[in-house]
């Protein structure tokens, strides 16, 4: 086997995302012949020696190791203890794929597996990268059993035979996927750095007083909800339908359905154009808001806001001030509603944007969080691709 070095890998391995591997030496065996579930119970872990808890809230899908906790200071429902070095596996809802090693001692939920591997016949951490292979997934999935809430049994999981490499190709192999997992981690470290960046900026535009400062109404400076679909619209008029689940994340809009206005939901009213602002009302908090600069052919739900601006010049940097601490003070303050908390296309009315006396100022401040912003995208788009190529490579292997 032929191995890249990790300075290799974002060039030749992005291309060539094949690995030269010969199996032949490796050996049919069982996940239960090379690590055991661990059930040390804490009955009291507010009380207990453990300081840290792992919840199924913890886990995230895809992640080799857990990266957050919880306090067990007031915790008094039972939990299993684990150890650093140990592979948390969520056998509730299989189908989230959550398994992680661990680097810290704590307890965590009933419904995780405490793996503890065999470090006679597998090398330290090996198993993780297993645990996040598509095949032992799919097996742990169709093994599931369960109405409301299916659980994996110890047992079953324990029975899920795969190839497994002689030791020493292990070493190689787990070299490999931890740098690909650092590689990894490193750009999530860049990722958030942006982001955290780019909000400090933005707060310190716009949630800030400044003398040479005005503000202004939004509904003043912009046009509110002014177009939207009605009665004598062509009923086989063709749209994307932009509704709250398109905007999968913040400044990122999903797939959208293409529907017939005669088949649409009542609620597909608000047409986009060109430099639409979208802001979702529903969980405002959430900060689902995108900027639509070719709106041809788009309608959004009435669970959101579609502002234009009068002046052109003003639509970016408005849309910036929509991540401000401001603007989320100012919707918690206006929400309704308990299991859908709203705000109003009033209270979007009414909110106050700022506006800089020098409207140089106005481009020279939109283009350096926008340059922010497209930096940010650029390297959540290594982030993705690098992780699409660890499990390129997890896969390959098991």
């Amino acid at each position: 086997m032929n191995f890249l070095k990790p300075w290799q890998m974002d060039s030749t391995l992005m291309v060539n995302k094949v690995l030269n591997l010969d199996k032949t030496s490796w050996k049919l065996t069982k996940v239960g012949d090379l690590a055991k579930d661990i059930s040390k119970r804490v009955d009291n872990p507010g009380e207990s020696e453990y300081d840290r808890f792992v919840g199924l809230g913890n886990f995230v899908s895809g992640d080799i190791k857990i990266k957050t906790w919880e306090t067990t200071e007031n915790l008094a429902s039972s939990a299993k203890a684990f150890k650093a070095g140990d592979i948390l596996f969520a056998r509730r809802n299989a189908y989230l794929r959550r398994a992680s090693l661990v680097d810290f001692d704590g307890c965590c939920s009933g419904d995780a597996f405490v793996l503890r591997e065999n470090h006679d016949k597998i090398v330290p951490g090996f198993l993780a990268f297993l645990m996040n292979s598509n095949a032992i997934w799919d097996y742990a999935n169709s093994n599931a059993a369960g109405t409301m809430s299916k659980r994996v049994k110890w047992r079953d999981l324990a029975e899920y035979e795969f190839l497994l490499p002689p030791k020493d190709q292990q070493v190689q192999l787990a070299k490999l996927l931890w740098a690909m997992d650092g590689v990894v981690e490193k750009e999530k470290e860049v990722l958030k750095e942006l982001d955290n960046t780019y909000l400090t900026l933005v707060d310190n535009l716009f949630s800030k007083n400044k003398e040479d400062w005005k503000d202004y109404r939004l509904d003043k400076i912009s046009s509110i909800n002014s177009d939207s679909l009605n009665s004598k619209t062509d009923p086989d008029y063709e749209f994307q339908y932009l509704d709250l689940a398109s905007i999968i994340e913040p400044k990122v809009i999903g797939e959208m359905k293409i529907i017939k206005y005669n088949d649409a939901p009542s609620r597909a009213k608000r047409i986009v154009s060109n430099n639409s602002i979208v802001l979702a009302m529903v969980r405002p908090y959430q900060k689902a808001f995108a900027f639509v600069e070719i709106g041809k052919d788009i309608v959004a739900s009435t669970g959101t806001a579609i502002i234009n601006m009068h002046d052109a010049n003003f639509n970016r940097f408005v849309f910036h001030q929509f991540f401000s601490k401001k603007f989320t003070r100012y919707c918690e303050d206006r929400m309704s509603g308990t299991n859908y908390p709203a705000i109003t296309p009033k209270d979007i009315q009414e909110y106050k944007v700022s506006i800089p006396n020098d409207r140089k100022l106005i481009n020279v401040e939109a283009s350096k969080l926008d340059r922010l912003e497209q930096s940010s995208r650029s390297v959540k788009n290594k982030v993705e691709n690098s992780q699409s190529l660890q499990k390129s490579l997890i896969n390959q292997i098991f």
